[in-house]
């Protein structure tokens, strides 16, 4: 397995992914839209491939001051394998490398698994209320 920068060429695979892994995302959350805002920004998308084939991926944002990891996606086949784990290590020393001390992420409440996923990665729960408004 390979994580690398997320390239153009992989733009396909990577919207399969996460229309695999997120079924019932919002239809401000599509894969399509969501890469070519990133892009337009910066390039802090990475991927997991494995013998040619997108098997997870990670967006991260920084501003300066916080980073932040959006749409960890792990093919479900490839789950429970230590593909997760290093694509979320690769990601954050990818964000420290830019400076960023402090990484944060938003899990829906309801995914209890994925919290455990995060906990065992160093991640802790903060006592904190998510708000949001589309503009």
């Amino acid at each position: 397995m390979i994580i690398r920068k997320f390239q153009q060429a992989d733009r396909d695979m990577l919207v399969a992914l996460w229309r695999n892994v997120f079924p019932d995302d919002p239809p401000h959350n599509e894969p399509s839209s969501v890469i070519d805002a990133k892009c337009a920004v910066d390039d802090l998308i990475f991927v997991a491939e494995d013998a040619g084939k997108l098997v997870g991926a990670c967006m991260a944002g920084y501003d300066g001051h916080r980073g932040w990891l959006y749409a960890v996606a792990v093919e479900k086949e490839q789950r429970r394998n230590g593909t997760g784990g290093a694509l979320v290590r690769y990601t954050m020393q990818a964000l420290k490398d830019l400076g960023c001390i402090k990484v944060n992420l938003q899990v829906r409440a309801t995914n209890t698994e994925v919290v455990a996923f995060y906990e065992a990665l160093g991640f802790s729960i903060e006592e904190r209320i998510s708000m949001g408004a589309f503009n």
